[in-house]
Order: structure tokens, then sequence, then C-alpha cells
């Protein structure tokens, strides 16, 4: 049974990087009928955050990606990582080492002055004597002194490391707390992972986990080192390119299958197929499918897709949606028609709310530029020709709104855009948006004619 894994440091938010990982994970355990496990790594506790571990949590459920059990949380599991470390000191896989920080800097500086990288010298690993008073000792793994740690990468291939590039690195600090590569191995091993889908910032991580897979004798995983995220100038992704929050991505607008269709291309691609919902995600991704070099984000493809979304969402889910924004339609009887109107032209949610609100609240002021380009000619009787057809009939539909304005059109032989222009500034403030009737249906007729005599008399 394939079995993967998401596991952040709950130090800050979960940024769209990591809900790529995350969702790379979740799509191929959920193809392959496997499992999926949330870990929060908060080993850290002098850098952990509650505020940090419920802003993942809260991501996780707007985008709607589930886990099998219970969120697994290191900081509980302190006793079996102890258990393990004691196993390989047992064992004489791993030694105490009583280096000091002070000792270990003044070789390092030596090391550096010869030009040689630096690192210990593992001068404590087979040290027998007394050992040093009031120094609280770590814990290291001997690390092999010849020959290549080889491992295949799902996306990258044969990755070799030469043996003596490894250190005896720590894997239980002075205060007992083990560190991570230790933790990540001995949890993945024991809670059944089979694929590790990550960044391939943790490339050279592999390896230091690959030693204590063997170490302890545990099976070690299939790994798939995803390339970074790169911004469309081909630099690391920033908070300003769009490495942000997640649930800032919710606070702008953006509809979560929209972020998952948009992230799953980041790296990996069907054909040329672009709109994926989450089951053909499910159905076609393969890990082995991810490019092996870097993605880059664009913003205007995100925006591109979630307005493909809003135009297929329905409009009941819309008008929830859109409460978050401050827009409450459930009880207003023309909410088809404005929602249909509207999603036709808006890229997000905000968008939707803003265009949403220009319409239903009377405008309080009007543009310049657009009074400029409207108010000329005989305007002023147009509107006027126009509140007279509006008062002697019945519309409702925009269709029958928009037989009105047709009939003035015909009567003072004019073209749209004489009438058109003045009275779309008289109703929303501008000149931009949604067909007239529709706005008109919206609103009603009495609002219409309200909203039309209060431009005529601030513009008389």
């Amino acid at each position: 049974m394939v079995v993967t894994r998401f596991a952040p440091s709950p130090t800050g938010y979960l940024h769209i990087g990591g809900l790529r990982t995350a969702l790379f994970n979740w799509l191929w355990a959920r193809k392959n009928g496997g499992r999926f496990i949330l870990r929060i790594e908060d080993t850290d506790l002098s850098r952990n955050s509650d505020k940090a571990v419920r802003a993942i949590l809260e991501a996780f459920d707007w985008v709607g990606l589930n886990y099998d059990g219970e969120v697994e949380y290191q900081s509980k599991r302190f006793d079996i990582y102890k258990e393990y470390i004691q196993k390989l000191l047992k064992e004489g896989k791993a030694y105490y080492c009583y280096m000091s920080k002070e000792e270990l800097d003044a070789l390092r500086e030596e090391q550096q002055k010869r030009g040689e990288r630096p690192r210990y010298d593992r001068r404590y690993r087979d040290f027998d004597g007394e050992p040093p008073k009031g120094v609280q000792p770590v814990v290291r793994i001997k690390a092999p002194l010849e020959g290549d740690i080889v491992f295949e990468d799902g996306i990258k291939g044969t990755v070799t490391i030469r043996a003596d590039e490894l250190d005896d690195f720590i894997i239980a600090r002075s205060d007992g707390t083990p560190t991570y590569n230790f933790v990540v191995a001995v949890d993945d091993a024991l809670m059944g992972v089979t694929d590790v889908i990550r960044g391939d910032d943790h490339l050279y991580n592999t390896p230091k986990q690959i030693l204590v897979y063997r170490a302890l004798g545990l099976n070690i995983p299939r790994f798939y080192h995803v390339p970074m995220i790169l911004n469309e100038s081909g630099k690391k992704l920033s908070k300003r390119d769009g490495a942000m929050d997640v649930m800032e991505y919710k606070r702008m607008g953006y509809l979560p299958e929209a972020l998952l269709n948009f992230l799953v291309r980041l790296g990996w691609s069907y054909k040329d197929q672009e709109i994926f919902s989450l089951e053909e995600m499910q159905k076609l991704f393969d890990p082995s499918d991810i490019n092996k070099s870097a993605s880059a984000y664009n913003l205007s493809k995100l925006d591109w897709l979630n307005s493909h979304y809003i135009k297929n969402t329905p409009n009941q889910r819309l008008s929830e949606l859109l409460e978050d924004f401050g827009v409450y339609l459930q009880s207003h009887d023309k909410k088809e028609i404005l929602l249909d109107a509207l999603k036709e032209r808006a890229k997000t949610l905000k968008e939707m709310a803003e265009m949403a609100k220009e319409i239903l609240e009377a405008p309080r002021e009007y543009d310049e530029k657009g009074m400029k380009k409207a108010l000329k000619g005989e305007w002023r009787e147009i509107l006027e020709s126009f509140l007279k057809s509006l008062e002697s009939a019945d519309p409702r539909l925009p269709a029958e709104f928009h037989e009105i304005i047709k009939s003035v059109v015909e009567q003072k032989g004019i073209g749209f855009g004489k009438i058109g222009q003045p009275l779309r500034l008289a109703l929303t403030g501008r000149l931009g948006g949604p067909d007239l009737a529709d706005i008109m249906a919206v609103i009603g007729k009495e609002e219409t004619i309200q909203r039309v005599r209060e431009f005529l008399q601030r513009n008389s």
C-alpha cells in the first residue's frame, strides 16, 4: 500500500510551495487507495507556534485535502526517539561527543585557514577515556568512512553522494532533544511511509536519513525531490511574488479548486490539458512525471483558472462565498440575474463582491474621467426621455429594460453609447460593468429612477 505524508514545521503559515507538496503527496496516496498522513514536525520547542498549527489545519480544511487518522505530533513521540537513540549507542553505531561549541568553532576556523571544508573531526568517535566534566554531550551517528551512498530519486534519477562528504552528524542535542534528520527517518519508517515527495531543498538531507534507516535496520522509502517554484523572473519565490499564507489566497478571493489546479500544473503536466478537476488529478497524477526543472509562478494563469471556476460555480455556492466579502444575496429576489452577470466578468470573488456592491449600492460619487467623456451634447434630454419611458412601463426582466433603452435610441435617432454612458454613470458611478439591462433588473424600476434623478440633480 502506498503511504505518503506531509510534514510541516509549525513555525509559520503554510505557503503555496508547501501546499503543492502536500497536494502531490495526497494525490499519489489517493490514486493508489493508500494513506496520507499529516505530521507536525514540532521538535524545535523554542520555535513552535500553536497559531501556526491552527493555520496549517485551517488551510487543509479550506482546500479539502483530508488526511488519514489523527494529526501526528513529533513532540508527543520523544520517548520513541530516545529509545532508538539508546539503541544506536548500545550497538556502537552512535556515540557521545563532548566537544564544546568553542572547540568546534576553533576547529572550523583552522580548517577554513587551510582551505578545507569545515567539518567535525570525529575526535570522540572511538573515545573510551574519562569524559570532560561540566560538558553536556551531544549524540552523533557514525557515518561510513568510505564508499558511496546511492539512491534512486523518482524525479532526478540516480543520486550518488560520497561517504566522506558526510559528517558524523548530531542526532540528539545536548539537552536530549532529537534532530530533524533522525526523527524524520524514524517516523517515516514507523508510520509505514513508502513514498516521500518533498522539495529538492531536502535532497542533501536524504543521504543522512538513509544512514539512520540503515543503522536502525528500517525500510527505506522511495524519494521524489520536487524542483522549487520560481517567480516570473526566474528567482526564488518571495512573499511579494505569491509565496504567502495559503489563507491569504482565500482572502484575495480565489477558489480552492482553482488554487489546487494552479499548483498541480506547477511542475506536472498531462499532454496539453490545463483544467483538472480533483478527480482527474487523482486519476492522472504520477510523481515520476514531475518536471526535472523548476516551474515559474504566473499570477495571470491563476486569475484565468479562477475566472473559469467562478463561471462554473453554482450561484447558490457563490452567494454563500460572497458573504465573506460583505455581500449578502441569499434573500435577494434577483440574485440569479446579478450572479450570472458578474460571474462572466470577475477574476476573483473579491472583485465580484466589489462589482456587486457597485450595483447594489447607489453611487456616492461619479468617475471624473467618465463624466468628461459621457456628458456631452444632449445627454440630459436623453436621460429625461429614458425616465419618462421607464415611468410609464413596468419592466422586471433584463429584456424588458433593454426594450426601453432601445425605444429611446430609436426615438432620438442616436447610438446606444449616447444613452449607455450617462445612464451607466448614473446607476453605478463609473463606465465599466455588466450589461445595463441586467443592472436595472437587479436594482428594479424604482431604484433606477431614483439614481437617474439623483444624477441629473447633482449635475444640473
